[in-house]
């Protein structure tokens, strides 16, 4: 017998062949690599995200993440529509963790402008292999032929047939290259721009197992694991014979944990933080749990074992009247016009706190280490990263590696850092079993990669016709010499950067013991406070129209881009801002006595947000956000009407709940435990109505799950200012005595 060598690739082509179905093989360019991230990934195959079966239904893979954001419908979406499918006949699977479908990364709103070309290449690819495969059955021209809701047809001869019945030629067909492919004309799109219900709400209304924390495998054991409390500590002895004998406790040991290679690692891509602790593994998790609150640990805290907020607030202050450690822009010559005698100074300083995700569904990962090979179940953001770095940490090739991707009850940023899938393979590995290792609420707030804090201590000013004139910003933040804490930096080509002749930041750094990273609109959600905040005094200060002030300021002139600075386009802000303006009914309405109206805008992510807020505060400094206005602009499409909206009322809401959070340090250790210290807003204190616009323009569709969030805390604070008179410099908003009713 003769016997022949086949890929994997050629395998899954002839198996499908053999049921009377169609797997494409379409190679792409390779992604472009991540910024500071993994290598680049393969070549795109569209038989790894189509298949189509003798019945004619289409099953198309979603290889991104899917933690509410709705992708698991958007990205089939884009290739539904230039397969020329009909939504009703197209079935969705989530892919697992592999470089074949490219860059699997779920954050920085990069979804849509990273998948919007390619994914619709791969449809566009299938579309044109059936209409060769029915021309060649025909003994016709292809051009002859077109396309309509899973079916190819020939006009002339009045005949047509199915994609099922097309699918095993097509698969003979060669393959296009992907830069001749003909895309669709946008005004023939039947499905890019149309609401689609997330494939999975049935699924989540009926309770069916699809989310991380619901996986089952059989045999499987359960984990908790006691961290260092300390960033850096280690486990040095603890009561584990104690522990052993409980009930259900199978297993209880120390991890020795890996050291940080540097006090401020990239956490996504360098090191997510392998940190010592002690294990507990018992046949329940309530068993686990139960035996968790017996244990008895000896620490030894290291050098962070000291750290205190209230002692870094101090040294913040100490640090801002001292000259700043380093210049990260100027322009023009601040100090000169702070010496003129005709301009209005004003000088504000601003207090951002660390915050935690707090994600509705709690940290978990499932891991399965047999035979040299580990199995995971994750709702990782960027399980590629994931995948590597457990490897690296078992000493195991990547090959050996799986990891499947579940829905995750939430993300924003959090489940971008893979620090528990090495966690539970790390325990898998050592018992010998499967291992489901859940946190509990309080591990949540007190171990996570926190939106880092920081201090911004601003000078401004403004001439007599009301014009900004000048702008310093000293920001005292976290880190070490010229290294910033992992995302707690302060961008300094920030508008209004560029649109102030005479503009001056500056940054000095104090140490911290804390991971810190990506929260949902990374330095934006902070940043926007600030700067919006800001740029409302001084418009108060020089008399002006708060919304007019921002659009003089966007129509001045702008300093020339500097090499590789990527700026804002001041005419999709002015568009966004007037269109916020309108729709709210900007100074044109009669509000209450304590009702007033703020505004701010933010670009950030690609995408341009104005928001105006309606808020009423009562006599116990009680807040009340009545009405929110949103206007984006994300390009030229919305791929899914219904979900965009929802995504950007829940950013207005996410923001909210901002503004009452906060992370403390006390003897090394985070202070606040669950959501009864670091809250998320109720149902009850929610607006009664978020009205989103969108402002459709001539460019690239962008993401949308970050940038309608940062506008909202600034619109919201500039609003109390009206209504009191009382400026919201410092978070939480509880430190100046206001709360939401």
């Amino acid at each position: 017998m003769t016997m022949t060598r086949i890929n994997r690739r050629a395998f899954l082509q002839v198996t499908a062949l053999a049921g009377g179905g169609f797997m494409l093989g379409l190679y792409t360019k390779a992604g472009t690599a991540l910024a500071q991230g993994p290598p680049r990934m393969a070549p795109l195959v569209p038989a790894d995200f189509i298949r189509i079966d003798p019945n004619g239904i289409v099953t198309l893979t979603a290889k991104n993440t899917e933690i509410g954001q709705n992708v698991l419908n958007t990205l089939p979406m884009l290739i539904a529509e230039e397969l020329d499918v009909d939504w009703k006949d197209v079935k969705i699977i989530r892919a697992d963790a592999d470089n074949k479908y490219g860059p699997q990364f779920t954050g920085g709103s990069s979804a849509t402008p990273m998948n919007w070309e390619p994914m619709r290449q791969v449809g566009a690819a299938g579309r044109h292999m059936l209409i060769a495969a029915a021309a060649n059955t025909w003994g016709v021209t292809a051009s002859e032929c077109s396309t309509a809701s899973g079916r190819v047809h020939h006009k002339a001869s009045n005949r047509s047939s199915g994609y099922g019945e097309l699918a095993s030629k097509a698969a003979t067909m060669p393959v296009p290259d992907l830069r001749s492919v003909k895309l669709k004309d946008p005004k023939d799109y039947k499905i890019i721009g149309t609401s689609t219900i997330s494939v999975e709400t049935k699924d989540i209304l009926t309770g069916k197992p699809i989310f991380g924390i619901d996986v089952s495998v059989p045999g499987m054991l359960y984990a908790v694991f006691q961290r260092t409390p300390v960033l850096g500590g280690k486990a040095v002895s603890a009561n584990l014979d104690a522990i052993k004998a409980l009930k259900g406790v199978k297993h209880a040991f120390i991890v020795e944990g890996r050291p940080l290679r540097n006090d401020y690692p990239n956490y996504l891509f360098e090191d997510p933080g392998f940190e010592s602790g002690v294990a507990i593994v018992a046949d329940s998790w309530w068993a686990a749990k139960s035996a968790r609150e017996k244990l008895e640990v000896k620490w030894d805290f290291g050098k962070w074992g000291a750290q205190d907020s209230a002692e870094n607030a101090k040294k913040a202050q100490e640090l801002s009247r001292q000259s700043a450690a380093r210049t990260l822009r100027q322009d023009g010559d601040v100090e000169a016009i702070f010496k003129h005698d005709d301009i209005k100074i004003i000088e504000s300083s601003y207090v951002i706190p660390f915050i935690a995700h707090g994600t509705m569904e709690p940290q978990n990962c499932t891991a399965h280490y047999k035979d040299g090979k580990l199995e995971i179940w994750a709702t990782s953001q960027i399980p590629q990263t994931g995948r590597t770095m457990v490897a690296r940490l078992l000493g195991l090739p990547e090959s050996d590696v799986t990891v499947h991707l579940l829905r995750g009850g939430g993300g924003f940023g959090r489940r971008a850092y893979n620090d528990l899938m090495l966690d539970a393979a790390w325990i898998s590995k050592t018992v010998g079993a499967p291992v489901k290792l859940i946190w509990s609420r309080e591990d949540d707030i007190q171990h996570d990669y926190y939106r880092c804090g920081g201090f911004q201590y601003l000078k401004g000013a403004v001439d007599k016709g009301g014009k900004l004139v000048a702008w310093h910003d000293h920001f005292v933040g976290y880190g070490e010499g010229t290294a910033f804490a992992h995302d707690g930096g302060f961008n300094a080509n920030e508008f209004p950067a560029r649109y102030v002749p005479n503009y001056r930041v500056q940054s000095t750094v104090m140490p911290l013991g804390l991971k810190t990273g990506a929260l949902r609109a990374p330095y934006s959600n902070c940043t926007a406070w600030v700067i919006q905040s800001f740029i409302d005094e001084l418009a108060h200060a020089a008399g002006r129209d708060p919304v007019q002030f921002r659009l003089d300021l966007l129509t001045t002139t702008p300093l020339p881009l500097a090499a590789r600075e990527a700026g804002l386009d001041a005419s999709r802000m002015m568009g966004v801002i007037k269109l916020a303006a309108e729709k709210s009914g900007w100074g044109k309405r009669q509000l209450p006595k304590g009702t007033a109206m703020g505004v701010a805008f933010h670009f950030s992510h690609r995408g341009y947000f104005a928001e105006v807020a309606e808020v009423a505060v009562d006599s116990n400094k009680k807040i009340k956000v009545n009405k929110v206005w949103v206007a984006g602009d994300i390009g030229s499409h919305i791929i899914n009407p219904s979900s965009a909206e929802a995504q950007a009322q829940g950013a207005v809401i996410d923001g909210l709940s901002e503004m009452t959070q906060e992370i403390t340090l006390k003897n090394g250790r985070v202070v606040q435990s669950n959501y009864h210290e670091h809250p998320m807003l109720r149902m009850s204190q929610a607006p009664p109505q978020i009205e989103v616009h969108f402002l459709k323009t001539n460019n690239p569709p962008t993401g949308l799950g970050e940038p309608a969030l940062p506008p909202i805390l600034p619109a919201v604070c500039n609003a109390i200012f009206t209504a009191t008179g009382e400026r919201i410099r410092t978070m939480p908003i509880t430190k100046q005595g206001f709360s939401f009713a």
